[in-house]
């Protein structure tokens, strides 16, 4: 989810002004990408990697206007099993990222998640993003 904020803390994920898919915006901005990863039982106690990308409307990375870097998060997690847990059921990771701040010009955006690698449709989060003009001092 996006959201205007977003933190982790004691296991649980906190967003303050999530669930939007369109911005209005004069000047720098920033947002934070909020969820809960659910981790097959069989995947835990493994590292796992991950990124999310930012994504313009012609399906490209966002450049960050330094060399051939683009927009992007990444890293690593790895959970463990809790004593007590039922065998087979998921684990949860709550994960907060911040993005910005930013200077995009107008459009459709999209942020894809990918994990070990992979990625799905339903790990895309689409949004638009207007961009009033400066107003002189």
């Amino acid at each position: 989810m996006l959201a205007d904020y977003a933190q982790v803390s004691n296991g649980k994920l906190t967003v303050v002004g999530g669930g939007w898919s369109q911005m209005t915006t004069q000047g720098p901005f920033g947002f934070w990408v909020g969820g809960v990863l659910q981790v097959p039982w069989d995947q835990a106690n493994a590292k796992h990697t991950f990124r999310l990308d930012l994504i313009d409307a012609d399906g490209e990375p966002v450049p960050t206007g330094e060399g051939d870097s683009t927009l992007h998060v990444d890293g690593e997690f790895e959970l463990g099993r809790p004593a007590g847990i039922k065998p087979g059921t998921p684990l949860d990771f709550p994960i907060a990222l911040p993005f910005g701040p930013l200077v995009l010009e107008g459009g459709r955006y999209e942020l894809r998640l990918s994990i070990d690698g992979e990625t799905r449709e339903d790990w895309y989060l689409a949004f638009s993003l207007n961009v009033r003009p400066s107003t002189p001092a």
